[in-house]
């Protein structure tokens, strides 16, 4: 079985609450319970995790080497700032597929800039949940097949 570790960074705690014209109205709680459902239709385990807090985002990514096969990261706002949770992922022997639910390119110009992007296998923006469970595809894909679509 192929294990995966979801990371949702800072406010995605509010999910259906904030902004829900932007994020939709599903709960944190309600995403996690369907990504875990999806998985294991394909066989994968599903942990999820939440933090408002850089350095238990960069704990968790430290800590999932040898213990994950891949990680689904959406970093929030740490995205467009946070070079400790860039330079985690590029630490770790573990693929990565960044995530947003709204497209960061289409939003307010601070949004455009990814810093985590240059270090990941892929970016899925502006699909909404659909695109957590893409990046869950993506990483079992690359998991079993080796190299699967990409070559890093």
């Amino acid at each position: 079985m192929v294990h995966l570790l979801l990371i949702n960074g800072p406010n995605l705690d509010r999910l259906g609450k904030r902004e829900p014209q932007i994020y939709g109205s599903k709960t944190l709680h309600d995403l996690e319970e369907e990504l875990i459902r999806f998985a294991a239709q394909y066989e994968i385990e599903l942990t999820c995790y939440q933090s408002n807090y850089e350095g238990d985002i960069i704990e968790q990514i430290h800590e999932a080497e040898g213990k994950f096969d891949g990680i689904v990261l959406n970093a929030g706002a740490f995205t467009h700032y946070s070079y400790a949770i860039r330079d985690a992922v590029a630490s770790v022997n573990v693929p990565v597929v960044e995530v947003h639910i709204s497209n960061i390119h289409a939003r307010e110009p601070f949004r455009h800039q990814s810093v985590i992007a240059p270090v990941a296998i892929g970016q899925i923006v502006g699909l909404g949940v659909t695109g957590y469970k893409l990046a869950l595809l993506a990483l079992l894909e690359k998991v079993r097949k080796g190299e699967g679509l990409w070559k890093n």
